[in-house]
């Protein structure tokens, strides 16, 4: 099953995408929140659908992020092999982690503005894991069982403001509009292997990221299962694991986001969504 969220910004309401086709199911559920998830709202919903009555949502009509706005966006930094190699850092012997505020998240079609005072704005195609019922404690052969479906994200980073400033990553992957996701959220039954998908990112028309999850450094079940060991889980919750290589960072030498650029991006099975690239203009 594949969840959308579509209408105006701050007003979006719940439907699912079959076949390529969208539907309003928001009389059947009031939106994909921590209340739906935990709630067995997944198959609930799927019970209680029927494409022959729901209304159909226009083609046109504006996606939001998938999820209402979680609890908390976990991320794990320096993730992929090469991704490590490029950055000049070592692998490292655990997960790195770092949040995102929630307060960035957009739709996958959105304009990410590049903010204020900003010089180094990059791009870095994700997967991202959605949990699906509390997890604590709990053990790597299980982590899967705590999932409720997987997205694409755009962890947009600003390297000034997260590497050169001092402090904690946060304040470098939270500006608003730096956490697109989408277009959709597909329920863990439609994914294989989540640590064998292909990601990819081009700016401009050019592949700038083509990668694989198989680079992890550290997988899904070993993410799920390591956070939980340190905090609750909660359904809903977006874990983002890292980006392949390719970044603007990397580069050689770096370069960054400017007005006007526009960024495609995708995972296989995921869908793909496109962003345009505006200055700050306040």
């Amino acid at each position: 099953m594949k969840l959308i969220r579509f209408g105006e910004a701050g007003f979006e309401k719940p439907g699912i995408e079959v076949d390529g086709i969208r539907y309003d199911v928001s009389g059947l559920v009031n939106d994909f929140d921590e209340d739906f998830f935990a709630g067995n709202g997944l198959a609930e919903l799927e019970a209680a659908f029927n494409m022959e009555t729901a209304p159909v949502v226009p083609t046109t009509t504006r996606l939001g992020a998938p999820i209402k706005r979680p609890g908390k966006i976990v991320c794990i930094g320096l993730n992929y092999r090469k991704h490590a190699a490029e950055s000049g850092m070592a692998e490292p012997a655990e997960p790195v982690v770092f949040f995102k505020a929630t307060s960035s998240m957009i739709g996958p079609e959105d304009t990410i503005i590049i903010p204020k005072n900003s010089a180094k704005t990059d791009w870095e195609v994700e997967l991202a894991v959605v949990i699906g019922k509390r997890a604590n404690y709990i053990r790597e052969e299980e982590a899967l069982d705590y999932v409720a479906g997987y997205m694409l994200h755009n962890d947009v980073s600003e390297r000034e403001f997260q590497i050169e400033r001092g402090g904690q990553w946060v304040k470098g992957k939270s500006c608003d509009t730096f956490a697109p996701l989408g277009p959709y959220l597909v329920t863990k039954d439609e994914v294989a292997n989540p640590n064998n998908m292909r990601l990819w990112l081009t700016l401009n028309g050019t592949k700038m990221q083509d990668g694989n999850t198989s680079d992890f450094i550290f997988n899904v079940q070993h993410v799920v299962a390591y956070l939980s060991q340190f905090m609750s889980l909660m359904p809903g919750d977006i874990i983002s694991t890292g980006t392949p290589e390719g970044v603007g960072f990397g580069q050689k030498p770096p370069f960054y986001l400017k007005d006007g650029d526009v960024i495609e991006l995708g995972i296989d099975g995921l869908g793909s969504a496109r962003q345009e690239v505006k200055a700050y203009a306040g």
